[in-house]
């Protein structure tokens, strides 16, 4: 690996930094002491910051030494409603939050990118870096930042970000052109009945065997509807109903998420579940309704600015360790609505299997959104190189950097 050797002499310093968020973690929209911290390092480097988009972002403003088009570069801060169980010395100081998908660790890396870009200005252009609030959840960080304005504030000509990857080796990069995550969407069915002694079924209409024959048949859009190729995932993850072993309740309800790759997809799903949840409640004798909550976009690499990303990461890990065509996920994330305003690239960044971890943490392996996951600190100079190297290739490329 070409790591830039200031990195190597950081590493302990921007360590503590990551370590330090980690133990104090923060939920969507209430980053408001890790939003401090970012800005007073970002301050002491003498980077201009601009702050309050989408409530807790924090923007770094770095001008190169001569006029020229301008990117951003994008890094979370939130964390995750889970208990962390690992006992080390930087674990989770607060109850029920913890970083268990390393946005510390993305916070960090591009820290450590901005006091090395700070020292070296000699670029043609403008590199704003985006330190965004609330990307878990549905929440939409990203949108509420381009609601309030950044890309009407800042505009830039490409955006980028880069996530940790576990089951990837540290040292090795991925990304694809296309869809790289999946759209995320939620959906809550409710199938209302009347309600009868269930001994006397025939006095009632029963919603939990209306809930029964929706839950059946809304397998086969994903079986019969959707295209074979076209990727799409339709889970129900719980269905609630009545209160005692001998009432059948007035009401039952069905909820869970839909992944797509594609909208045409997505609106096939919606529109065929509308007339399934209609046409099998009627079927009971009871009335159904879908509420269905589009959250998320598909996350969409543009393919010149991820031939570009590919390009610097083969020139620091080598060719042998970038997965250029890597296998997308049904995972979602909210960079997508950065990429459908700016064109840009979507990449991973192994994060290793846990050995990383320092003693004191839970079972293994170490993977996101699990109370056992810790951030890989070896990632902190590569992943800050990858962005350092990003700016300096960028704005090397030619007249207008097209």
């Amino acid at each position: 690996m070409k790591l830039l050797e200031p990195f190597l002499q950081w590493q302990d310093e921007i360590k503590a930094v990551r370590r330090d968020i980690h133990a104090h973690p923060e939920l969507a929209f209430k980053e408001l002491r890790t939003s401090d911290r970012v800005a007073e390092l970002l301050t002491q480097w003498g980077i201009p910051i601009h702050r309050g988009l989408g409530s807790t972002g924090v923007v770094g403003i770095l001008k190169g030494k001569t006029e020229g088009s301008a990117i951003g570069l994008r890094a979370d801060m939130d964390a995750l409603p889970m208990q962390e169980t690992n006992a080390f010395a930087h674990a989770s100081q607060h109850a029920g939050v913890m970083h268990g998908c390393g946005h510390d660790g993305h916070t960090a890396m591009l820290l450590n990118a901005a006091r090395y870009l700070s020292q070296n200005l000699d670029f043609a252009g403008t590199v704003y870096l985006i330190f965004q609030p609330a990307e878990e959840g549905g929440n939409g960080g990203a949108r509420r930042m381009i609601e309030d304005g950044l890309f009407d504030q800042f505009p830039m000509q490409a955006v980028f970000g880069m996530h940790n990857w576990p089951g990837m080796a540290v040292g090795e990069f991925g990304v694809t052109p296309g869809p790289i995550m999946a759209s995320s969407n939620i959906f809550t069915i409710t199938v209302q009945g009347k309600g009868a002694h269930a001994g006397m079924p025939h006095l009632g209409h029963d919603p939990i065997m209306g809930a029964v024959q929706i839950a059946q048949a809304l397998q086969t859009i994903i079986t019969r509807n959707r295209h074979p190729l076209e990727a799409a995932v339709l889970s129900i993850t719980q269905i609630h109903a009545g209160s005692a072993m001998n009432i059948i309740p007035n009401e039952a309800k069905i909820m869970g998420t839909v992944r797509t790759f594609s909208t045409e997809t997505l609106d096939l799903i919606e529109q065929r579940m509308g007339a399934i949840v209609e046409s099998a409640s009627q079927a009971m004798g009871c009335e159904g309704q879908l509420s269905f909550v589009r959250k998320y976009p598909p996350t969409r690499n543009a393919e010149s600015e991820t031939a570009f990303c590919v390009a610097v990461m083969k020139d620091i890990v080598g060719e042998n360790n970038v997965e250029s065509r890597v296998v997308p996920t049904m995972g979602a994330e909210d960079f997508s609505f950065m990429l459908e305003k700016v064109p840009g690239c979507y990449v991973w960044i192994g994060n290793g299997m846990g050995e990383h971890r320092d003693q004191g943490h839970g079972m293994g392996p170490c993977m996101l959104h699990n109370g056992s996951y810790d951030f890989n600190d070896e990632l902190l100079p590569l992943g800050a190189t990858y962005w350092v190297k990003l700016v300096e290739r960028w704005f090397t490329r030619g007249e207008g950097n097209s």
